[in-house]
């Protein structure tokens, strides 16, 4: 099995999962790299995305697991193929063997910009900051059965928030991603709820690295 780590920013980012899914195997085929299928009576490409991402989340550090039919050409060759054969804002960083289990990846880090139209509110940035501190944050979270409420205090390792323009604020946080999992975009969500006097205009989230338990990189 092949990895890769992918970016989606730009335009790519209007890609939902399914049309990336989509796009990433069309683009093996263009580039000549023929996957292999899993067996039974509907085979798929061997193909898949470690964290799926939601419509209009951009991302540097995106993981593919792969396989390829027969020998493999070398990795910067198959990263070369691939990008000839992506569209712009969807680029292959590298490709790489001896990835670690996905089920070791545990924590996120993640830019959740705030965009303020008329000029960031006075001492926004101070009262966010006081709102993560609280003991307990409920948000609602959309599951199979429904929207439930998630409490994502104990899901944020840490968190800084600083003013980045004359209309933007950064909400720098790192995040559990997997047993249990939040949505970066939940941080948002809980200033829109819990702080409706400085609710931004428009939010947006750029997923920047991820790491284990620890804290090492994950690859």
């Amino acid at each position: 099995m092949l990895r890769a780590q992918f970016s989606k920013t730009g335009k790519g980012k209007y890609l939902s999962h399914l049309d990336l899914m989509r796009l990433l195997q069309r683009a093996f085929q263009r580039a000549g790299l023929p996957l292999t299928h899993t067996q039974g009576f509907t085979p798929r490409p061997s193909v898949s995305i470690a964290l799926p991402m939601s419509l209009g989340t951009e991302s540097l550090c995106e993981l593919l697991d792969f396989q390829l039919e027969g020998e493999a050409p070398s990795p910067e060759e198959i990263r070369d193929l691939l990008n000839r054969a992506l569209v712009p804002g969807v680029e292959i960083l590298k490709v790489y063997e001896g990835g670690r289990k996905i089920r070791e990846l545990r924590l996120l880090e993640s830019a959740v910009t705030l965009e303020y139209d008329r000029g960031v509110p006075p001492e926004a940035a101070e009262k966010i900051a006081a709102l993560f501190r609280r003991p307990a944050l409920p948000v609602e979270k959309k599951s199979k059965s429904g929207p439930v409420e998630q409490d994502i205090i104990p899901l944020i390792r840490r968190i800084a928030v600083r003013q980045t323009g004359a209309g933007e604020l950064e909400l720098r946080a790192l995040v559990h991603c997997q047993e249990p999992s939040m949505n970066p975009m939940q941080l948002a969500q809980a200033v829109d709820r819990y702080l409706p006097e400085i609710q931004p205009d428009f939010a947006r989230c750029l997923r920047l690295a991820l790491y284990d338990e620890q804290e090492h990189e994950f690859y």
